[in-house]
């Protein structure tokens, strides 16, 4: 059974040049090659403008950018979010694009409704793969993943994505071998859209 699946690359760096882009594009090219149908979405690559007040995250207009991944978002059964660790957890870039697209309107509904609370993107599934530098037990055993933990509660749980999947990506800078490891997870699980 094929998925309409989004990639959120959440790594500052629009370059493209690092290990957590050719996770995800291990993950894309496996997907697609068995007929799931993937919509990659870059936050590095978008234009739009950091919120600033309650008035404009509640009531403020998305740009086009920022409605252009809102779709995507809406459109897929399965989101898969790749980031780097940095300074304990997302990069800004991917926390103000998360400030962008999961605004009220897109993941509740309105008192206008007659559906108040009504969680919008129930019935979504993900994955989270965080890369960083530390050894990946650390981060969950003794900075106990609190970063991830408030994502997955805070912002996905919230929105009624579930379940939630996590593949957490530690000493990035080691071995070939355990690169290689790595991307053939990710393909593993492209091909199975989870």
């Amino acid at each position: 059974m094929t998925k309409r699946i989004a990639i959120i690359q959440g790594h500052p760096d629009p370059q493209g040049r690092h290990f957590g882009h050719a996770l995800a594009e291990a993950y894309a090219t496996s997907a697609t090659s068995v007929g799931h149908t993937v919509n990659v979405i870059e936050a590095a690559r978008l234009d739009f403008p950091l919120l600033r007040s309650k008035e404009e995250f509640e009531k403020g207009t998305p740009p086009a950018s920022i409605r252009q991944a809102q779709d995507a978002i809406q459109q897929a059964e399965h989101l898969v979010f790749f980031y780097p660790l940095w300074m304990g957890s997302m990069p800004a870039i991917l926390k103000a694009f998360l400030e962008q697209v999961f605004r009220p309107e897109f993941t509740t509904d309105s008192a206008e409704t007659g559906n108040s609370g009504k969680q919008r993107l129930k019935g979504k599934s993900a994955r989270i793969v965080v890369t960083m530098g530390m050894p990946a037990f650390f981060y969950r055993w003794y900075f106990q993943a609190h970063s991830l933990k408030s994502f997955e509660r805070n912002i996905l749980s919230f929105c009624g994505i579930g379940p939630i999947k996590e593949s957490l990506i530690g000493q990035v800078e080691s071995s070939d071998a355990r690169r290689q490891k790595w991307l053939a997870k990710m393909r593993a699980f492209g091909q199975k859209g989870k």
